[in-house]
């Protein structure tokens, strides 16, 4: 870890920030590798990797336990490297197939009942938060950590610039006219106005939102609103943006400028701080529209009764 701060340092870029090692796989899974510290790693067996990776998988998740295994895969190639590991990584006996990824998705209309609901229930903040998520693509994370000094406007609207929590890559979260009228009636809701550094979204305590918080407000808005079986994350908002998108024509390329991720193979080339393509994002936040629309008409078009062609004669 140590060799990799310095590799950041030696490249200018600015050192990791807390939410961002928070989420650095290393150091996640060295929390469940550290006690093989002291061992020969040559003495370490296959088995001894199973039980590690069984013990997280029930302990913590699914996910944990692929990436503790992955992350000792990369470890076992550095330990060759410094001449300390001999031979084939044990690890490579079994496989560590990752676990199925999210799926869920949530319609235009779903965000519209979430906002309204939350705003009707007094939190303010969550229904800021949604609808910003909703424009943004932006993880909740990053929408969590808006500040006001982030939001900036430009010939065509309002819009945060920010640096992605957990990437550090340059993004730009465009705002529709929807959206920007719900941040402003929540800022004219809170008592004091955050200005400059100060983190925009507070919970109905008026304390900033934090993980825990925002999670608890979302589950309770969602529950009232469609059950307490829908298992339906805030992070599926993210999700649900790009698949919207797709469907509206956005180009894979622009989409991946929009989130601000690896998306496509192009954005693998691009450096960290890259001035952001406002227009290329604007353009997905148009393919999102002309999905709705396309929605719409195709939901009009099924509920429209058929006409008859010929009248019944009642005689046969």
């Amino acid at each position: 870890m140590a060799i990799r701060a310095k590799a950041r340092h030696d490249k200018a870029l600015p050192p990791l920030t807390k939410e961002q090692e928070s989420r650095d796989d290393w150091r996640r899974a060295w929390i469940h590798l550290e006690w093989l510290a002291d061992c020969d790693p040559n003495t370490v067996t296959p088995e001894i990797l199973q039980q590690i990776r069984g013990d997280v998988a029930s302990e913590v998740s699914q996910g944990e336990a692929h990436r503790v295994i992955k992350v000792w895969r990369a470890l076992w190639k550095k330990m060759r490297a410094m001449k300390v590991a001999i031979g084939e990584d044990p690890s490579l006996t079994f496989a560590n197939s990752a676990p199925d990824p999210r799926q869920g998705v949530w319609q235009h209309q779903d965000a519209l009942r979430l906002v309204q609901r939350a705003w009707r229930q007094g939190y303010y903040g969550l229904a800021a938060v949604i609808a910003v998520a909703w424009d943004t693509m932006l993880s909740p994370i990053d929408v969590r950590q808006l500040t006001a000094g982030q939001r900036v406007r430009d010939d065509q609207g309002a819009l945060f610039f920010v640096d992605r929590a957990k990437t550090g890559r340059a993004a730009a979260g465009t705002l529709s006219r929807w959206s920007s009228a719900i941040l402003d009636a929540y800022l004219g809701k809170i008592s004091v106005v955050p200005v400059g550094d100060a983190p925009l979204f507070r919970n109905r305590s008026g304390a900033p939102y934090s993980k825990d918080t925002l999670g608890d407000d979302f589950r309770a808005v969602r529950t009232m609103v469609f059950g307490k079986n829908d298992d339906r994350q805030l992070a599926d908002i993210r999700r649900s943006g790009a698949v919207e998108a797709t469907v509206g024509g956005a180009k894979v390329e622009k989409l991946a400028k929009k989130m601000a991720n690896t998306i496509s193979a192009s954005t693998r080339l691009q450096k960290v701080y890259n001035p952001v393509d406002v227009e290329s994002v604007r353009s997905v936040d148009r393919s999102r529209e002309q999905a709705r629309r396309e929605r719409k008409a195709n939901e009009k078009c099924h509920r429209r009764r058929p006409e008859s062609v010929t009248k019944t004669d009642p005689k046969r």
